[in-house]
């Protein structure tokens, strides 16, 4: 039987500094995502004003690229067992890199352009979990969470300066700024070319899988499953990625918007690593009722209106992300016996399909609003919906606790 875990107070921890190596990965992950977000908002915009492909085919392209990148998180574990963590990350750089340069001759052939958007979108799939298998292999279950929110706080503020970095170039000069983010790629991939190889890399034409990583299936430790958490933390999240726009720019104004959006990117980078330890020492069902409850407050006050409302709606949303997002990556590498790269792609899975059933949903549901005169009904269903969920999932996990203990007593 698996001991259970004690987790110490925060303040009881005795804080042990990045390693270089760490430090190294951390800085690539801003600069990666600074460049991937200088050019991957902007991508709408090119293939169908530059390269005139209609809406319908656009919108098509963009969910398979989307669909690659979420779901092919499932290959990177099979990939890493293959090549090891440092030589995954490589050729996810290569093939990254690769993308984006093919995007300069692109810019005049559409075919080109979709197959580069594609490479790219494969890069990130193989990219993002073997970085975060690689900061914390080895590392201790007290130590996971600071590395993992300063890895998040590094993304997030590569996706909040990448695309006003990118505005000047991106229609006047597209190909120069395609060239200079395939040369930061590089560079970047050259960095990783340095790296010592990870504690649980293999040779090139090792032999696999070990036994028990080709055994697990998903979690060991019974209770809540983290992938099936996180498509449900995901699930409700994406309503407010989705749809604010819709909603905040004609009652406020699109300048408004953007300063939100900024205030929430700054907040996240902020906030996670100063929350990380308390996030790591709530149990799972309380970090299910902060989280969710968090976002179920921020869906109101959207829904109130007005700038203050969504000003306080978007920075309770902020903390409901923290504490989900983060709980649900620490629950699955502690309740999973697989290599944490594959913990690691089957959770952006789960974000995958929560991300897409959200867009599904939220779409049929915002219309239904707009159709009966009331946008607001639907942040009220939403609301709804964040509260029900925690229920929902504890209330199952209440019934599989029941259901086991009538076997384990005529066992």
């Amino acid at each position: 039987m698996r001991p259970p875990r004690t987790e110490a107070h925060p303040g009881s921890r005795v804080r042990q500094p990045f390693s270089g190596p760490q430090r190294f990965l951390l800085a690539g992950s801003f600069l990666i995502t600074l460049g991937s977000f200088a050019v991957l908002p902007y991508m709408s915009v090119l293939l169908h004003q530059r390269l005139g492909i209609g809406l319908g085919t656009v919108g098509l392209v963009l969910a398979v690229a989307s669909l690659i990148q979420f779901a092919g998180g499932a290959v990177a574990g099979p990939v890493v067992a293959r090549i090891g963590l440092r030589r995954a990350m490589l050729l996810a750089l290569t093939l990254r890199t690769a993308g984006f340069a093919a995007f300069v001759p692109g810019l005049t052939s559409p075919v080109l352009a979709v197959g580069a958007l594609l490479l790219v979108s494969a890069g990130a799939a193989l990219y993002l979990p073997a970085n975060k298998a690689y900061l914390v292999e080895g590392v201790p279950e007290a130590g996971r969470p600071r590395l993992l929110s300063a890895s998040s706080s590094a993304f997030n503020a590569g996706m909040a300066l990448g695309p006003p970095a990118a505005a000047p170039l991106v229609l006047g000069s597209p190909g120069v700024l395609f060239a200079c983010v395939a040369g930061l790629f590089a560079l970047i991939g050259a960095g990783h070319a340095l790296l010592p190889q990870g504690v649980a890399d293999r040779p090139p034409g090792g032999a696999g899988p070990t036994a028990a990583e080709a055994r697990d299936t998903g979690e060991r430790a019974p209770g809540l499953s983290p992938f099936l958490v996180t498509v449900l933390s995901v699930y409700a999240f994406m309503f407010f990625q989705h749809y604010l726009a819709l909603y905040a720019v004609p009652r406020t104004s699109a300048a408004f918007y953007g300063a939100v959006l900024t205030g929430y990117a700054a907040l996240l980078v902020v906030a996670q690593p100063l929350l990380a330890e308390r996030v790591a020492a709530l149990s799972y069902p309380a970090a299910l009722r902060w989280g969710f409850g968090a976002m179920a407050a921020g869906m109101a006050a959207i829904g109130a209106g007005g700038h203050a409302g969504i000003a306080v709606g978007g920075a309770l949303l902020c903390l409901g992300e923290i504490v989900l997002f983060l709980k649900n990556d620490l629950e699955a590498l502690a309740r999973s016996a697989a290599a944490p790269a594959s913990v690691f792609g089957r959770q952006r899975l789960a974000a995958g399909i929560g991300a897409f059933a959200s867009g599904v949903v939220g779409g049929q549901l915002y219309g239904a609003a707009e159709a009966a005169g009331s946008a607001r009904a639907f942040w009220a269903v939403v609301c709804l919906q964040c509260l029900l969920l925690p229920s929902v999932l504890l209330l199952r996990r209440r019934t599989a606790r029941g259901r086991a203990g009538p076997r384990a007593e005529g066992a």
